[in-house]
Order: C-alpha cells, then structure tokens, then sequence
C-alpha cells in the first residue's frame, strides 16, 4: 500500500472483493448478440444501501429494490438491459417482481434478498419468456473470475462504447479491504442521485445505516455532478453491498480508517462517473468544470452543473472554439449569489478572462488545446471558499443521430 489512502488494484473488478461472484449472459432482449442479462450474488447477507432516480416516473425495478432493501441487506442483484421497464403499468410491476421471485429461486435465496434493475426503452413491456429462460441459465454461469466480471459488465451496457469498472485497496486495521464498482450510462444522463445504473462491492464491516450516509454524501459530490443530456432517466439506480467478510472493526464515522476508507469509496464512484461523462453518446471529449471561490460548495456545485450542462459550452467543446462568453453567461444564469467584476476563467492553463474582463491569449494554442480528448474549464469567482468539480462531454452531431433512432 502506499502512501495515498487508497491503491487502485491491477485488473480489479466487481468480484474482487471477498464473498461476491457475478455472471452476465445474452437471453434475447437487446436484437444484438451481446450479453443483455447479469447478476452479482453475496455468499452471505450483505449489508446494502441505494439511492434512485429524482424523476417521478420511475420504472418497476426501483419498486422492487426499495422492498427488499427495507431490512437493509441484499444476497443478489439482477439486471437486464435492451429494456427499462419502465411507463409499462401493472404488467410491468408483475415483470419486476417476477423476476426477482426467479432469481431468488435459481440461487435459493428469499424473494427479499435480491435487488431488480433495468434499463434501455421505455414503455415495452419484457420479452419474459426470454428472460425467465435467461435467468435459469444464471446460476451455471455465475464465478468469481474476471472472466465473469467481464460478462456482468457487458451485460448492462446499452449505447455505451465501453465497459466501466474499477477496483481499490484500502487498509482498515491493518487489514486489506477492496472496494470496487461497475457501471453504465451514455445518455440520458442528468443524474439527482446517481447515473443510469452503477453497483459496488466491497468486503468492509460496516451497517447498511452507514453505507447508506457514505454512499449519500459521495454520491452527491461525483454521480450527481456528471451530465450528459441534461435528461434524468426513469432507471437510476446505484447500489452499494458490503459482505463484511473483512477482518476488522466494525467501519463508523468514529473509526481512526474512516476517513481513508471514505476516500477509496468516493475515489471508485468519481472514476466511474467520469467514465460515463468521457462515454456519452456521440461525445469525443471529456470536460472537467472547476469552479472555485463559490459562496459554498452548494452554490459551487449548482455553479458547475450550470455550466457543463449547457448547451451553447458543450457545442463550443465540440467546435474547439475558446468562446468564454459562453461560460461566464452559464455563470451568470446559475441563480447562485456572483460578484459580477470578480470572474476569472481558464481554459487549462490559458488564462482568458481576469476580474470579469477579456485578456488577450493565443487562439491557436487554445484550440490546439481544446483540440484534446480533455478539457478542463476553470471558474474563479472570488467570492467565498466553497469550490465543486462536475464532467460532461461536448455535443456533437452523432448524439442527435443515435438519439433520433434510439427506439427504431
């Protein structure tokens, strides 16, 4: 372990912590032949936490999850993608908990013990013969290899491009403890919780009560500083099992590795939600927004979304154009308290505004550097201490053309 709180782990993944194995597989939903059905399954209870979508049309998994997480422990998550099942009705809550019941039954476990997610078209109904079969085929293919981390991973994409994981160490008493993360989401992302669907592991000791607060406040400093589109799915689901099967103390907000566990966590939650940023839909470039000076890191945050989010910023990333109006104006309509002569902004290292004003730069070294598959825009605002990060990616013309045909 070195000197940083947390070490990422060579080829991790979200079996690499002790007491989980995981599986994915193609049943038929998705008209590819890539894998469209997975599960992760805890050898023992393991202390669960999940946080959900803000939109108010919410799909029936979440209905689902929300039940078996009411003891605060899961054993099994099982997840399709190629359909959201979601605006689909009473039929579709039925899907939902038909699904959970299958699973339960395939690796004899309770109805309550296993977590339901979903994701890809709204408003069809789950091809569920093909999925029940899909299901049945699940606990054969279940391991704890990367092989079969692999076949998780893949199997909850839709419009990506490309998987996304991680896995880090940390040492609590002395002890190793792996936390590690899967994800998805290209588009339609606007998260006010998390993203499309992203699921943790890990092997601490620590209560569902406290996963839950850790799992709140990182998620509202990295999945719920990331957008996409600017839309809100009706599927966002992150959720985060712990197996405890790590020998140590019990994790709390007390415990002298607190802070360095925190640290890991937040660290697996930040890179998969820029992953996400850097994968978006038609994007070829991921964008950093720091915004410092800030009356709060609440106004900062609002700040940072402001400006990621638009547009105009996002149409000029694409167009490696240095127009700074485009910025200081998302600043301005951001609602949140500015000093309006006090602006600075950056783009990298080129300085392109100072106390609110244009200052002369090299347009050429500007847009060589916006040129690059990175781009980070710094705000200062002079104001107060609070400062925030949030990602995005630029839009381009592939996002309107894979949005145009989504369903189709």
């Amino acid at each position: 372990m070195s000197d940083q709180a947390f070490q990422q782990v060579q080829n991790g993944s979200i079996v690499t912590p002790a007491g989980f194995q995981a599986a994915g597989l193609h049943c038929g939903l998705k008209k590819t032949e890539r894998n469209d059905l997975g599960v992760i399954v805890c050898d023992v209870p393991a202390a669960s936490a999940a946080v959900y979508t803000t939109n108010l049309f919410q799909a029936a998994p979440l209905q689902v999850t929300r039940e078996s997480l009411n003891n605060g422990t899961l054993r099994a998550v099982v997840v399709n993608s190629g359909n959201a099942n979601a605006c689909t009705g009473q039929q579709g809550e039925q899907d939902a908990y038909t699904m959970r019941a299958r699973t339960a039954q395939q690796f004899h476990l309770h109805e309550d013990d296993v977590a339901v997610a979903s994701t890809g078209v709204i408003g069809e109904l789950l091809k569920m013969d093909r999925l029940t079969s899909g299901i049945d085929n699940l606990a054969a293919a279940t391991g704890n290899t990367a092989e079969h981390a692999e076949a998780f991973c893949q199997s909850i994409l839709t419009t990506d491009l490309v998987k996304k994981e991680i896995c880090v160490a940390v040492k609590v008493d002395g002890v190793t403890v792996h936390i590690a993360g899967a994800a998805k989401g290209s588009g339609m992302i606007h998260p006010n919780m998390a993203t499309m669907l992203a699921f943790m592991t890990t092997d601490a000791k620590i209560s569902s009560a406290h996963l839950h607060q850790l799992l709140r406040d990182t998620t509202d400093r990295t999945f719920n500083m990331i957008t996409v589109d600017g839309d809100t799915s009706t599927n966002d689901m992150l959720v985060s099992m712990a197996s405890g099967l790590a020998e140590h103390e019990e994790l709390t907000p007390a415990h002298a590795d607190w802070e360095a566990y925190a640290a890991g966590f937040c660290h697996v939650c930040e890179h998969l939600a820029q992953a996400i940023a850097r994968d978006g839909e038609g994007a070829t470039k991921l964008v950093e927004v720091v915004v410092n000076g800030a009356i709060s890191d609440l106004s900062a945050r609002a700040i940072a979304k402001t400006v990621i989010g638009s547009s105009l910023v996002k149409s000029a990333m694409f167009g490696a154009d240095a127009n700074w109006g485009r910025v200081i104006a998302a600043v301005g309509r951001a609602g949140e308290p500015v000093n309006v002569n006090t602006v600075d902004i950056r783009l990298g290292d080129i300085v392109v505004l100072t106390g609110s004003r244009p200052v002369p730069f090299d347009e050429d070294a500007a847009l060589e550097y916006l040129k690059g598959d990175t781009v980070q825009i710094v705000v200062d605002l002079h104001y107060g201490e609070g400062s925030a990060l949030a990602w995005g990616c630029d839009l381009t013309y592939d996002y309107v053309r894979i949005n145009a045909a989504y369903r189709t």
